[in-house]
């Protein structure tokens, strides 16, 4: 062989060796590649020790004024971070004003809250610590508790360079959250690794329903199943309590709207809805398949449609679909 077909012969190789490794590394980051990229604000970047740190302060009970309640209280790991309550308990049996939504990709998310209106993760922290109904501590209070744990102390100088204090909370808890991910469902080796077999013949059906006859993809897009959007559902025909986005706008044309949720390990949150009063996947289909209770400002999005028994059951087979195998902490 010639030097000169010795070389192409080299390069040939080289050029397969190099295409495998790239498809490789596609391979294993092709259901990351499909979100959008998680941001982190400037002042927080994410690190593995913040994450840590976060965890601990997650779980950590010290947290609220009596020392019975942490952020894991309301948001328990084996319940997709939900608590399975229809409002979640806080300090003293006092309950919250609303059901406790999933922590599970709340990083992708550009506002938190139901009422859609707190802009970072960071500000967001400081919500349910304040809250009487929660964890009801003065944040003065708990960073003068907080700093005199020595190990917290430390943490806070090594990883942040300073003293522990209100900053230090935010941005752990915060890093903490970001980290939990669950992007791994049956349905999304199914439609982004294009695996026939991760569905039933029923989830497929009822993945079709969903996206095509019923449109519900106008409000749970992929790949969230969300668009972050506050809106009215139609759940309560006169809102008496609690009106949601109104509540912090004072703009009428919010009232009644709550952010739409993530059906992402929907299977695993009840109770639904933000006053937790639905608890099966069934009882959410009728609501909807009646359009609703026509309630002021409903959305124009939630109109009537005609569903046979069979073909719930496989709306709801394909909702089951999207529980993660797994989650990142």
């Amino acid at each position: 062989m010639s030097n000169k077909k010795l070389i192409y012969v080299l390069l040939a190789i080289l050029s397969l060796s190099i295409i495998g490794l790239i498809y490789a590394k596609l391979k294993e980051n092709k259901k990351s590649s499909f979100v959008e990229k998680m941001s982190f604000p400037d002042d927080n970047p994410q690190t593995n020790k913040k994450i840590s740190f976060g965890k601990q302060l997650f779980f950590d009970k010290r947290l609220s004024v009596t020392e019975t309640i942490s952020c894991s209280s309301c948001h328990l790991p084996h319940l997709a971070f939900t608590d399975g309550e229809v409002k979640s308990i806080g300090i003293r049996g006092n309950h919250s004003m609303r059901n406790a939504p999933t922590l599970l990709n709340v990083g992708f998310a550009p506002t938190f809250m139901a009422d859609a209106h707190i802009k970072t993760l960071e500000m967001q922290a400081i919500v349910p610590i304040q809250d009487t109904n929660e964890m009801g501590i003065r944040m003065g209070d708990l960073i003068q508790k907080l700093r005199r744990i020595e190990d917290y102390q430390q943490l806070s100088l090594e990883i942040f360079g300073r003293d522990f204090d209100a900053f230090v909370l935010t941005r752990s808890l915060a890093a903490y959250q970001r980290s939990l991910i669950s992007l791994d469902s049956p349905f999304d080796d199914f439609y982004y690794e294009h695996d026939t077999t991760a569905l039933s013949d029923d989830a497929k059906k009822g993945w079709l329903l969903f996206s095509e006859k019923f449109n519900c993809t106008t409000c749970h897009s992929l790949p969230f199943f969300t668009t972050f959007k506050a809106e009215n559902n139609g759940l309560i025909r006169e809102y008496q309590e609690d009106y949601g986005r109104f509540r912090v706008t004072k703009d009428s044309s919010d009232y009644g709207k709550f952010k739409i949720p993530t059906l992402r390990n929907v299977a695993l949150t009840s109770p639904y809805m933000h006053d937790g009063s639905i608890t099966s996947l069934d009882t959410i289909i009728t609501l909807y398949s009646q359009g609703g209770y026509h309630s002021v400002n409903q959305s124009e999005k939630i109109t009537p449609f005609e569903i046979s028994a069979h073909e719930k059951q496989q709306l709801i087979a394909f909702l089951r679909s999207l529980t993660g195998k797994s989650i990142t902490q």
